[in-house]
C-alpha cells in the first residue's frame, strides 16, 4: 500500500533519483517532464563536444553503477543513456509523464494538499511536490545589437540543432566559458574559418579522459564482485581527491590556491607559447572566482591556422558578421552563442504558489533562500532538488543530491511519525541557516572582493548558486531533521 502521493517536477537525474527513491520507500509518485525524453540538461544539451567534467566514477549515482559509459568523462549523450537506463532498471515509467510539463503548482491550506496543473490542462494532487529542475536551464541570450539581424543561423549551445551543418563555414562563436572550450575544438576541425569571442578568459585544467573499450567492459563482466569493489574504491578515492584536496582552493588556503593556479599555468603554457596570446588567456581573477573549466583540447584549438582569438568586445551584429568597437568587422556564416545559463533569479517554469497564494519567485524576489537549499517557508510539503546554495565547484552534484533525497524522505517520515499533515520551516531557522551560510561563503574564494561578477551571485555580491563548505558537510548537515526547526499542522 502507497504512504500517499508525491509529484516531482522535472525529468533529469534529480528528479529521477527522487522517483526511485519515493518508490522504494513505498510512496506513489508522478514525474512530470516537459521535453520528449528524460535527461533533463543532458537530453537539452546536443552542441558538438558536449560532455561532463566529472569523472563517471563519482558522476553516476553511487547506488546505480553503469556499463553504459564509453569514456571516463562521459559524452552528453552517454548520460543521457544512463538517465533511459535508470528509467529502465528501477521501472519508472509507468509513473512518468513526459512532454507534459508543470504550468502552476497551488497548496491548498484547507485540504492540506498541492494542486499541480500540467501543460495538458490536467490538475493533480500530492500530499508533496518535490522540485527538481535544476539550475542550469534558461539559456542566457547576450543582449548585444542587432543580433536578431543576422542572416544566418544564430543558435544557443543549449537549444543546439544538430541538422544545421557548419562545415567549410566562417564561424563565431561567443563566450569562452565551460561549453565554449567543449564547443570550439570540434567546431575548428571542420569549419573554414572559426573565431571566438572573449570577453574574460577562465582557468582551465586538464582532463584526465581516457576510453572504457568493450575490452574493458567484457573484463568488468566476467568478476563483477571485483569489478564492484573496484569501482567503489575508485569512487571513494576520487570523491576524497575533491572533497579532501581540490576544496582547498575554494576554501581559499594558500596551498590550495596555488596548486589549482599551477595545475592550470602549466596546461596553458604547454600548448600556448606566443606572450601575447598566453598574457590573453591568463585571467586577472583569483582562481576558483569563477568555474574552473576540465578541458584537454581548447589550447590546441585555440593555435590552429584557421582559429582567431578575438578580445575586442563586439559592438553589433550586422547580417553578415559582427562590428567590434574598435571598428573593424569580423565577416561570418554561423554564430555560435555560449553565454551559459541565467541563473541568479531562480525564475522556474513552473509557478509554484504557498501560503496565502505566494508565489516562490515573489518569495525569493531579492535573494532566493531556502533551508538547507530544500525547503522554504510558507511553502508547506514542497521540497527541492539542487536547491539555493547546494552548487559545488569541487565535487560532483549527483552525491549533494542523494544527500537531499535521503532528507526529504526523512521529512516525509517524520510527517507519518507526528501525525501531522504539513511541514515547512520555520522563519527564524530558515533565515539563521542563510546568515550563517552567507557568512562561511565570505571565507571562501566566492566571497574575495577581487573576484567581481559570476554566476555565482547577484550583483550586490549575494551568492544564490553555492555550499559553502565540502560534500561531506553537507551530508552531515542533511544528515539529521531538526523537528525544532519546523512548523507542524
Amino acid at each position: 500500500m502507497s504512504k500517499g502521493h508525491v509529484i516531482v517536477i522535472g525529468g533529469g537525474l534529480g528528479g529521477l533519483l527522487a522517483a526511485i527513491k519515493l518508490k522504494e520507500a513505498g510512496y506513489g509518485f508522478t514525474l512530470l517532464e516537459r521535453n520528449k525524453g528524460v535527461g533533463g540538461t543532458w537530453h537539452e544539451n546536443k552542441y558538438p563536444g558536449c560532455s561532463c567534467d566529472v569523472p563517471v566514477a563519482l558522476y553516476e549515482y553511487s547506488f546505480a553503477p553503469s556499463l553504459v559509459w564509453n569514456k571516463s568523462f562521459p559524452i552528453a549523450d552517454e548520460v543521457e543513456a544512463y538517465a533511459n537506463e535508470l528509467v529502465a532498471r528501477y521501472d519508472l515509467s509507468s509513473g512518468i509523464r513526459l512532454e507534459e510539463g508543470a504550468e502552476e503548482a497551488a497548496w491548498d491550506e484547507a485540504a492540506k494538499l498541492w494542486h499541480v496543473r500540467t501543460s495538458k490542462g490536467e490538475t493533480l494532487e500530492a500530499k508533496a511536490v518535490i522540485g527538481a529542475l535544476g539550475q542550469l536551464n534558461k539559456p542566457q541570450w547576450p543582449a548585444i545589437e542587432g543580433l536578431d539581424t543576422f542572416e544566418g543561423p544564430v543558435m544557443h549551445t543549449a537549444r543546439w540543432d544538430r541538422s544545421v551543418p557548419f562545415d567549410n563555414k566562417r564561424v563565431g562563436v561567443i563566450g569562452t566559458g565551460a561549453s565554449a572550450v567543449q564547443l570550439v575544438p570540434p567546431m575548428a576541425a571542420t569549419a573554414e574559418h572559426l573565431t571566438v569571442f572573449q570577453r574574460s578568459p577562465n582557468y582551465i585544467i586538464p582532463r584526465p579522459d581516457q576510453a572504457i573499450t568493450p575490452e574493458d567492459k567484457a573484463l568488468f563482466m566476467s568478476d563483477l564482485e571485483s569489478a564492484g569493489k573496484i569501482g567503489a574504491l575508485m569512487r571513494e578515492l576520487t570523491f576524497a581527491a575533491a572533497d579532501l584536496q581540490t576544496w582547498k582552493a575554494f576554501e581559499w588556503t594558500p596551498e590550495g590556491r596555488a596548486a589549482l593556479t599551477r595545475r592550470a599555468k602549466d596546461h596553458m603554457e604547454a600548448t600556448i607559447t606566443d606572450p601575447e596570446i598566453r598574457k590573453a588567456l591568463t585571467p586577472d581573477f583569483p582562481v576558483g572566482c569563477r568555474r574552473i573549466l576540465i578541458c584537454d583540447d581548447y589550447y590546441e584549438a585555440i593555435v590552429r591556422p584557421n582559429v582567431s582569438l578575438e578580445t575586442t568586445h563586439i559592438a553589433r551584429v550586422l547580417p553578415d558578421g559582427v562590428e567590434l568597437k574598435d571598428g573593424r568587422t569580423v565577416p561570418l556564416d554561423f554564430i555560435a552563442l555560449a553565454t551559459g545559463f541565467n541563473t541568479t533569479d531562480w525564475r522556474w517554469s513552473v509557478d509554484v504558489k504557498g501560503l496565502g497564494g505566494q508565489y516562490l519567485h515573489e518569495a525569493w524576489a531579492s535573494v532566493p533562500k531556502a533551508y538547507l537549499g530544500i525547503t522554504v517557508t510558507d511553502f508547506p510539503n514542497f521540497f527541492m532538488m539542487y536547491g539555493p546554495n547546494t552548487n559545488l565547484g569541487h565535487n560532483s552534484i549527483t552525491s549533494m543530491m542523494e544527500a537531499q533525497i535521503g532528507y526529504v524522505l526523512k521529512a516525509l517520515s517524520a510527517l507519518e511519525e507526528k501525525s501531522a499533515a504539513s511541514l515547512m520551516p520555520k522563519r527564524e531557522a530558515l533565515e539563521a541557516f542563510n546568515r550563517k551560510l552567507q557568512s562561511d561563503l565570505k571565507k571562501t574564494v566566492w566571497g574575495d572582493e577581487t573576484c567581481g561578477a559570476s554566476w555565482y551571485k547577484t550583483d550586490e555580491g549575494y551568492i544564490t548558486q553555492n555550499w559553502s563548505g565540502t560534500v561531506q558537510a553537507y551530508q552531515a548537515a542533511v544528515s539529521t531533521l531538526k523537528p525544532e526547526d519546523y512548523e507542524w499542522n
